[in-house]
């Protein structure tokens, strides 16, 4: 196996718990809350879509998808740059879409990833994509980190679904 195959393999494993745990909920499941500040299944499928798109499309100086047209059929009230990162309950409240919405926005991110991952090599891991951290962060490692991160909210989306599919929603 090589390294662009095993960092495509990492994000369909992504994409398979996200298409999983929004399949054929309703948009008040999307929102359902375990308590009033919880992070709700929608704004955990949004925000891990967010960064993958915004962390890998800036670490490969490759346009967002969300800046086609995905921005214009959220229509989220907050500024379109906006990834979720320290985003308020209220914030998180407002992220009221449906399961299709967020699934094609995340099979639309995941195809990018895909596409730019497709020519990277060992070498490629070592370049540096953010100097703005000490040490700097190479591709290698932001790839890492996303992939990280977006299993831990996958995963977190997927323990939601199973609490409001018990609840009495």
């Amino acid at each position: 196996m090589h390294t662009a195959e095993l960092l495509v393999d990492a994000f369909a494993r992504v994409r398979d718990v996200v298409g999983a745990a929004v399949d054929g909920l309703t948009p008040g499941q999307l929102t359902w809350r375990v308590h009033a500040e919880s992070n709700t299944i929608g704004w955990l499928v949004w925000h891990l879509t967010r960064i993958q798109d915004d962390h890998v499309g800036s670490a490969f100086r490759s346009e967002q998808v969300w800046a086609e047209g995905w921005a214009d059929r959220f229509a989220l009230p907050f500024d379109e740059s906006a990834t979720g990162y320290g985003q308020s309950p209220q914030e998180v409240a407002a992220v009221r879409v449906d399961a299709d919405l967020l699934a094609g926005y995340h099979d639309a991110v995941h195809d990018r990833t895909v596409e730019l991952l497709r020519g990277i090599t060992d070498a490629d891991l070592d370049r540096v994509v953010d100097e703005g951290w000490d040490p700097p962060v190479t591709l290698g490692m932001r790839l890492v980190s996303v992939i990280s991160d977006d299993l831990q909210h996958a995963g977190q989306a997927a323990y939601v679904r199973g609490l409001v599919q018990q609840s009495r929603y």
